[in-house]
């Protein structure tokens, strides 16, 4: 499984707001590639760019960047976060 779930903080939901963008927890070894194409099938999205980095705690981030600004918001809604 690439991803494993949402990730939730202050800053994240700033960048949901201000930019469109979500944030994943992912496989270590996931790619980019994989992250975008994984989260276009699941949700049925356009996926424009998935940035990735690892965190200080071990763990690989997504922030994925959707073509509809508004689709964010529909995936957390769906997933039941917000």
């Amino acid at each position: 499984m690439i991803i494993k779930y949402p990730y939730v903080s202050e800053k994240a939901s700033r960048d949901l707001e201000f930019d469109g963008k979500l944030q994943f927890i992912i496989d270590l070894k996931a790619s980019k590639e994989q992250v975008a194409k994984e989260l276009e099938r699941m949700f049925d999205k356009k996926v424009s760019n998935v940035q990735t980095l690892l965190t200080m705690k071990g763990k690989k981030k997504a922030i994925v960047t959707f073509e509809d600004e508004k689709a964010g918001e529909e995936i957390l809604s769906r997933l039941g976060v917000m």
